[in-house]
């Protein structure tokens, strides 16, 4: 009976065991699978799509040889072009990193066209837009991405050159009936006719202003590309090491395994209350039955 008891005792003892080290490598795995769920859950959010009030920025490009003075003058022969750069950072040095961004922008003539802070101290954040020399943008790129930790950055060109050809012959297209309008103020008519007529020429030299704000954006010395910048306070990761791992995994099994063990003997316990009740039922039955007899 002692032999079978021994014989007993170790099997449920390598069955415990075994759940004990099954509980602790499941936690040991978890742990580097969390870090890196936390890693991939930083903010995504882009916080210059909400933003509608940022100037557009162009540049150009020349295309063919331009020797023929006449050909360089053409605007319409240049590539009119958007090209903007977004990069997210975050920082444990929120004042200092913010410092550096802004004296990069002054070292490279750029201009800060849009800026915005948030937030209170420990979760500041700082947003800017940034117009730069085209020449000089893929050198403050690379430089502005070395500020703080970087999380995600990207490039986009789009080409505006039908757009820009289109707005001019908008203009030449305003430019003739405004010049038409006036022509007819010089003639003769009713009173009602030309007042008619002078509000038709306010209403056209409106347009005209409006479309001038946007040929201006293209004008050669207005000519920039942008870098959007957002700088995130907050705190650094810290690497963890093996033996806090091990730790952290330890105490964790050791915890749910007593609880699992714990409720395993009460379910146990109350399994073997139930079928003593169970049993002692029989017994009064059969003791009921033979005194019926």
């Amino acid at each position: 009976m002692i032999h079978s008891f021994k014989k007993r005792f170790w099997v449920m003892s390598k069955w415990f065991g075994g759940l004990f080290v099954l509980l602790f490598v499941f936690r040991f795995i978890y742990g580097y699978t969390a870090v890196h769920q936390v890693a991939n859950n930083a903010s995504n959010d882009d916080y210059f799509s909400n933003v509608n009030t940022l100037r557009k920025n162009y540049a150009s490009e020349k295309n063919g040889a331009f020797n023929d003075v006449a050909a360089a003058s053409n605007a319409a022969s240049n590539q009119k072009y958007e090209k903007t750069a977004s990069i997210k950072s975050s920082t444990s040095q929120f004042d200092q990193d913010e410092k550096r961004l802004k004296e990069k922008t002054h070292s490279f003539n750029a201009i800060i066209q849009y800026e915005q802070s948030l937030g209170q101290r420990g979760s500041r954040q700082l947003h800017l837009s940034i117009g730069v020399n085209p020449m000089l943008f893929d050198s403050i790129y690379n430089q502005l991405k070395q500020i703080g930790s970087l999380k995600a950055t990207d490039i986009v060109k789009v080409d505006k050159t039908n757009e820009y050809r289109q707005l001019n012959a908008k203009k030449t297209s305003i430019e003739k009936t405004l010049a038409s309008l006036i022509e007819l103020k010089t003639k003769g008519g009713e009173i009602s006719d030309y007042i008619a007529l002078n509000d038709k020429i306010l209403e056209i030299e409106e347009k005209a202003q409006e479309l001038g704000v946007e040929l201006g954006n293209f004008d050669s010395e207005n000519e920039f590309c942008t870098v959007k910048v957002s700088m995130y306070e907050g705190t650094e990761v810290q690497a963890i090491s093996l033996l806090h791992r091990v730790k952290v995994a330890l105490e964790w099994t050791i915890q749910y395994f007593l609880m699992l063990v714990a409720t395993s003997l009460l379910v146990a316990l109350m399994i073997f209350v139930l079928l003593l009740i169970i049993d002692k039922f029989k017994v009064i039955n059969a003791i009921n039955k033979r005194l019926g007899e």
